[in-house]
């Protein structure tokens, strides 16, 4: 018998599984399972193994499929006579630094509280223009606290647009990242459940390197088209 190849494409990876999912198994479900060769009295064999094979695909791809939203924990308790924006710290270097270990150390050395921000809307900057808050246009960092409001309980995709590093993280769970230099482009998009209405702790540690910055973020229910979050859905 001739030998032959068997390629087994998952179509299942066309739908969306979740940043974490997609990337570790639709991986995995694309790679060409190849069948070794076979004598005219290795049929029995080859069809054992490639049975084996189609049995390990579908069990990747089931578990993709199967795989929850990330599910946000509300603050405990919910927080009162809140004001609006973000609180900010920031932390400055005096030469550029290209990942969010060095920014990282940069504000353990000199952070400091700055001006409270107006929310996440901080569009692409001209350059020289200060980024964020910030009394400088790069090599800075800033550390960002407060509440996040979601309105309804449901499941929600969240997408953050920076430019250089981030690291985003609400009700408890990691939704944005984002290291070394970047265009003001959006992250990978990030599926949550949000249990209840009402506030969430958010905490954010954003760098800007040099040449122009952003800090925003879109989220709508999963599935449908993400809104540019206004800034009264922040609050400190």
């Amino acid at each position: 018998m001739n030998a032959r190849n068997f390629s087994l494409e998952a179509s299942a990876c066309r739908f969306s599984l979740g940043w974490r999912m997609t990337a570790r198994f639709c991986g995995t479900a694309r790679k060409r399972i190849r069948i070794p060769k076979f004598g005219a009295t290795g049929e029995t064999h080859m069809k054992t193994a490639f049975l084996g094979s189609v049995t390990a695909l579908g069990l990747i791809l089931a578990t993709a499929m199967s795989a929850a939203p990330l599910k946000l924990k509300p603050a405990n308790p919910q927080p009162g006579n809140l004001r609006p924006g973000l609180n900010v710290s920031y932390g400055y270097a005096s030469d550029k630094f290209k990942s969010l270990r060095l920014a990282h150390s940069i504000f353990e050395a000199n952070g400091k509280p700055g001006k409270p921000l107006r929310g996440l809307d901080y569009r692409d900057t001209e350059f020289g223009e200060n980024a964020l808050t910030s009394t400088a246009p790069w090599y800075l960092t800033a550390k960002i606290t407060g509440y996040f409001k979601i309105d309804a309980p449901g499941i929600y995709d969240m997408e953050f647009f920076v430019n250089d590093g981030l690291e985003a993280t609400i009700g408890g769970q990691q939704v944005g990242y984002a290291d070394g230099i970047n265009p003001c482009e959006g992250t990978v998009v990030t599926q949550v459940e949000a249990p209840v209405a009402g506030w969430y702790d958010l905490d954010l540690f954003y760098f800007q390197n040099a040449g122009t910055a952003c800090l925003m973020m879109k989220m709508g229910p999963a599935g449908e088209k993400r809104q540019w979050v206004e800034n009264s859905a922040f609050a400190r």
